[in-house]
């Protein structure tokens, strides 16, 4: 199993637009991997999640094939996650199958909880998606798997803007299963509850780490947050030794660049995001 991620950053992106704090000018200075676009990523090339303003810069600094991919999942519908505007470029005249005026022969599918499900299916969307074969929306449901061609996904409730009702995700593909969970702090109870039931055995587990050094419980985590999770998750018999931890979406305001929390998470047995990267487990 492959996660690729594309974009790794928080809703100002990192360095910040307009932001000249200290932080944000040494990860200019700095370059590389300091550098972060908004969150996204890629499940063994088929299944997307998310689908930020970026999503077309993706496509272009890093061979991102929306072309030959037809289905995504949503965390949220907040904007740095959920730009519903560009699923319009697939409706039929700004999008061909090879020739002109021959069409993609599937939907691309949109699954996303009922609340953040009515942000994507706008009037427009809603539209195209009724008149032509280009787009179609799934309501996803708390705790109860569904299948995306041969992923299994179960939706689990995330700690964040409740309005939108949030999801962070298990997929599971070809024998194996990761967590993707962002944004998120600490996990609800009734998250926690649906993973001690069924004990999914994570090979991966990618967390929230908006807040890096300003640790927070709430809405989003810190760096100590990630390590409380990665304890609970072990004690609960979801991960071992074999499992691997990254730290994964981040805000300017956690005070620390890729650099300089590289070495502070591989103490603690974590890997840190950053854009491009990819892990096979």
């Amino acid at each position: 199993m492959t996660l690729k991620y594309y974009g790794t950053s928080a809703a100002e992106g990192f360095p910040g637009m307009f932001c000249t704090c200290p932080i944000c000018n040494r990860a200019r200075q700095a370059g590389g991997r300091n550098i972060r676009t908004r969150s996204q990523a890629l499940v063994d090339g088929k299944l997307l999640i998310d689908f930020p303003p970026d999503t077309y810069l993706h496509v272009l600094n890093y061979g991102l094939d929306l072309p030959n991919i037809d289905a995504m999942i949503l965390t949220h519908a907040h904007s740095d996650h959920l730009f519903e505007h560009d699923f319009g470029n697939r409706r039929n005249g700004f999008c061909y199958w090879g020739e002109r005026y021959t069409y993609h022969p599937t939907p691309f599918r949109v699954y996303a909880s009922a609340a953040s499900r009515k942000h994507a299916e706008t009037d427009e969307n809603k539209g195209i998606a009724a008149e032509t074969n280009a787009l179609a929306f799934y309501t996803v449901t708390p705790f109860e798997p569904f299948q995306v061609d041969d992923f299994t996904v179960t939706g689990l409730k995330a700690n964040h803007a409740p309005d939108l009702e949030p999801l962070i995700y298990l997929i599971e593909h070809n024998g194996k299963t990761m967590l993707y969970a962002n944004d998120t702090g600490i996990f609800p109870q009734e998250t926690w509850d649906y993973l001690a039931k069924n004990k999914p055995m994570l090979g991966f587990a990618s967390l929230d780490c908006t807040t890096i050094a300003l640790n927070s419980t709430h809405g989003h985590m810190g760096f100590e947050s990630n390590c409380t999770v990665k304890k609970r998750l072990i004690e609960i018999g979801c991960a071992d030794e074999k499992t691997i931890f990254c730290s994964h979406h981040f805000s300017h305001n956690g005070l620390l660049t890729y650099d300089e929390l590289v070495p502070i998470a591989a103490e603690h047995g974590f890997l840190v995001s950053y854009d491009g990267m990819e892990i096979t487990f």
